[in-house]
């Protein structure tokens, strides 16, 4: 029988989803489990998305438009010149199947295969998926969670940089770590692409969600100093609660980057014409929901941080942004630990799904760290910590 491919054997396991065996047996003999491996928030969706699917009156679902429906595009317009990147315009944005295909895109269109992009780790571990997807080579550069997963020196990063360098690519508010970059942070980057004449690639998916009174800079702060090196993916993912709408974009003001990449856009043929018309009412989604779901984010962010730190051999920094974090634990091996919690150990018939942080890691072995995504409400919280902490207690026995 003819083999499956090497490539497809050697794509990376999701880090979010790896245990999910566990979970559904776990599931299956009636153990309810808290989902704090991934980011699928329990937020609601703006009642103006929702109210799209149940007043549709298309009697037919046509394509969509391949670089994405004019009346979306309009409205991601208003939304990025509301922040007051009046720089941008349509010809500029590219609408995707969700971030991922944002990733992907931005791979491709500035890599040939065997060349490289430099990245933070811990990083989002789909990042690898893509890469590979793309024959790109990541080439990771170490944080510490001992400052809170910030940027090293300027010198540790142009240390990485080869002949094959086409790119780095950066996530502020970042997902695993929940850091925010400071402003002279992504100085840093911008001075080094333009010393050096590659791209950068900012993720901010999670832009709105930064706590503590601080802002989040971004990449197109910088337009003015290289606005054709810039390239921003994001999401409607997270903001609004639409995981399932798999709305992202790509956007850049190099226009040899949008037409190459709408040329890929044309050969998939559109993200989905529901999801799109649903997403274009972000224009009537009232400030007041963006600021209560940060204002819930912010309350989950410091129930389960100061919880954590009352779990004895407990180690972690208080992410500044987004909804993550990663969290060293009193255990040798966190996989195993997170796989006892599915499989053995039982409290009040609930348990808790962690996402093992090797995962996030490609450079240095990392075996005792987790990520946690506080996306459930604080009742759930509280008890998934209670859990935590008795599963740890009863794992070193």
């Amino acid at each position: 029988m003819q083999k499956v491919s090497q490539r497809l054997q050697d794509l990376p396991i999701s880090a979010v989803r790896k245990l999910t065996p566990y979970a559904v047996a776990a599931k299956k003999r009636g153990v309810r489990v808290y989902h704090l491996n991934i980011g699928d928030p329990d937020i609601k969706t703006p009642r103006v998305m929702l109210n799209v699917l149940k007043n549709f009156k298309l009697e037919t679902i046509r394509y969509a438009q391949s670089s994405g429906e004019p009346e979306l595009i309009k409205a991601l317009l208003y939304y990025y010149h509301k922040l007051g990147f009046t720089k941008i315009n349509s010809e500029n944005i590219l609408v995707t199947v969700g971030g991922s295909e944002a990733v992907v895109m931005s791979f491709f269109a500035t890599c040939n295969p065997g060349d490289e992009v430099l990245i933070f780790e811990p990083f989002y571990s789909n990042y690898s998926v893509c890469a590979k997807f793309t024959g790109v080579k990541l080439i990771s550069i170490p944080t510490s969670i001992e400052n809170g997963f910030h940027l090293p020196d300027r010198k540790e990063i142009e240390k990485k940089i080869t002949k094959k360098t086409k790119g780095i690519l950066y996530c502020s508010p970042n997902n695993p770590t929940g850091a925010v970059y400071f402003r002279r942070e992504i100085q840093m980057l911008v001075d080094i692409v333009k010393k050096h004449k590659f791209f950068l690639i900012s993720d901010e998916v999670y832009r709105e969600f930064v706590f503590d009174g601080e802002r989040c800079t971004s990449v197109l702060d910088f337009l003015d100093q290289i606005p054709n090196q810039i390239i921003l993916l994001d999401s409607l993912s997270k903001r609004y609660s639409l995981c399932g709408g798999r709305i992202g974009i790509l956007m850049s003001l190099n226009k040899e980057i949008l037409s190459g990449v709408t040329k890929i856009a044309q050969g998939r043929l559109s993200a989905g014409l529901v999801d799109q018309i649903m997403a274009s009412k972000l224009i009537s989604v009232p400030a007041s929901y963006t600021k209560n779901v940060i204002k819930e984010y912010k309350t989950r962010r410091d129930l389960i941080y100061k919880g954590l730190l009352k779990i004895p051999g407990v180690f972690c920094k208080k992410p500044e942004g987004a909804f993550y974090m990663m969290v060293s634990l009193p255990v040798k091996n966190a996989e195993d630990f997170a796989i006892f919690l599915l499989e053995k150990f039982r409290l009040n018939n609930e348990t808790v799904m962690l996402a093992p942080g090797a995962g996030f890691y490609s450079s240095k072995v990392i075996s005792n760290e987790v990520r946690i995504a506080y996306v459930l409400n604080t009742n759930d919280l509280k008890k998934a910590l209670k859990i935590i902490d008795m599963g740890l207690k009863a794992y070193k026995e």
